[in-house]
């Protein structure tokens, strides 16, 4: 089926160079905040695949593109975030935990959500929805931000982790897009909840890199930007089994060292390419 990828980013590229039939928007060809109509024709049975981040707190930018829809698709992928439960004081959540957004950022992912789920319902539409956490992969394990000797909290003060890497993020939105995938909420990750302290401690170790400074919780409220420090103080399990059992998705990286070790490979041949 023909698909129409909003947003060609870190993930919709990936998504949209193994597509077989579909097209991307992405900014500055397309303006989302001020589209009317969309600059390209689709067919008649077609899906969407969403990964722009929200403009506003009802995520207005999400309604404008519905909006310029001409016909509503048989399949909406949507990229949502984990962090609609808010902090969980490091329990279990599942997609029947109940939202509560403990940032402005997660608010509008809340208010998209909500948006969709009462269209799509009107619109005989196929909606399914990716919480998604954290995503990393090539360019994308913060090497910079280790080498220029940023902090991270020790390890006895950190929290529960959730990620997934980029290639099984994309795999996840392949399994979503198909039709026969049942529409509904689905948290993804790899199931490994490891602090971040870990990840960056891996990833150091294999980038050879000294291991980063430790700072306490006290410490990194007075370094840590706000946006760093509320998401440092969020915690939650995320569970995925809905995603392996009824998506049918098996992380290739369910282990992130291994994920760390495939992204430094990929980095590493996408430099000498560019030699």
């Amino acid at each position: 089926m023909f698909t129409l990828v909003a947003g060609t980013g870190y993930l919709g590229r990936r998504v949209l160079d193994r597509l077989d039939d579909g097209t991307g928007l992405n900014r500055p060809e397309v303006d989302f905040d001020t589209i009317e109509t969309l600059p390209v024709a689709v067919p008649e049975r077609y899906a969407v695949l969403y990964t722009c981040p929200p403009g506003g707190e009802g995520d207005e930018r999400l309604q404008r593109f519905i909006d310029a829809l001409p016909l509503a698709p048989a399949r909406f992928v949507y990229i949502s975030t984990t962090g609609v439960y808010g902090d969980c004081d490091g329990q279990v959540v599942t997609e029947e935990s109940p939202v509560n957004p403990g940032s402005r950022m997660s608010v509008p992912r809340v208010a998209a959500e909500s948006f969709l789920l009462d269209w799509a319902a009107r619109n005989d539409c196929g909606l399914v929805i990716l919480r998604v956490p954290g995503i990393y992969g090539p360019g994308r394990l913060g090497i910079e931000r280790l080498a220029a000797g940023r902090a991270v909290l020790s390890e006895d003060e950190s929290y529960p982790g959730n990620r997934i890497h980029v290639d099984d993020l994309v795999t996840c939105c392949f399994a979503a897009l198909a039709e026969d995938a049942p529409p509904g909420i689905y948290n993804v990750g790899d199931g490994d909840h490891r602090s971040a302290t870990w990840f960056a401690d891996e990833v150091a170790r294999q980038a050879g890199l000294t291991a980063p400074r430790k700072i306490s919780r006290a410490q990194a409220a007075r370094e840590f930007s706000p946006i760093r420090l509320a998401f440092v103080s969020s915690s939650r399990v995320v569970d995925t089994t809905k995603m392996r059992e009824v998506l049918g998705v098996e992380p290739l990286y369910a282990d992130p060292a291994a994920g760390i070790r495939a992204s430094i490979r990929a980095e590493s041949a996408s430099n000498g390419a560019r030699r």
